[in-house]
């Protein structure tokens, strides 16, 4: 799946899209809209905290970096005098999925407080009351859409395109 940002300059543009990606065949749970805060959306769908903050990225780097010191904390402690093979083998399992576990969480709670780095470049566009739209695609359908979205609507543009989107968004 790819993630396609689409800026739309009103409301009512941002139904016509929405209803041209459902007919589309695009899922609502694929479609995203971000707009200033006390817009009503009405019936669109709305982001979630998953797209409107850092959490997965975050999630990822505390995993990488959790996992990392906890092999390097079992290191350390087989390193010390006595220690036996079979015992070691558990100790580093053990500090490596703790330290996953660990940073996992502490880096999902600070990812949660931030926004989405990838949004944040459209801030100034979405506070003057422009929407942003993100529609999660297969990647071999990125072109059609575009071009679907272009053909009805020629004044949206499309930003930019994600070259992935996490599994569990």
């Amino acid at each position: 799946m790819r993630r396609i940002y689409f800026i739309v300059p009103d409301i009512n543009t941002t139904k016509k899209i929405v209803d041209d990606l459902l007919l589309a065949r695009i899922e609502e749970k694929h479609i995203h809209v971000i707009a200033k805060r006390g817009t009503p959306l009405e019936d669109l769908p709305e982001a979630n905290l998953l797209q409107k903050s850092d959490f997965v990225p975050a999630v990822e780097q505390g995993l990488a970096l959790g996992g990392a010191t906890g092999l390097l904390a079992g290191l350390v402690a087989v390193a010390l005098p006595p220690a036996s093979t079979v015992i070691a083998g558990g100790v580093l399992l053990a500090t490596t999925l703790a330290g996953a576990g660990v940073g996992s969480w502490l880096s999902g709670m600070v990812g949660m407080s931030v926004g989405n780095r990838r949004t944040k470049e459209f801030e100034d566009e979405i506070e003057a009351g422009k929407l942003l739209v993100l529609v999660d695609v297969p990647a071999d359908r990125v072109n059609e859409i575009e071009d679907r979205v272009k053909q009805h609507l020629p004044q949206v543009e499309v930003e930019q395109t994600e070259p992935r989107v996490p599994a569990f968004p």
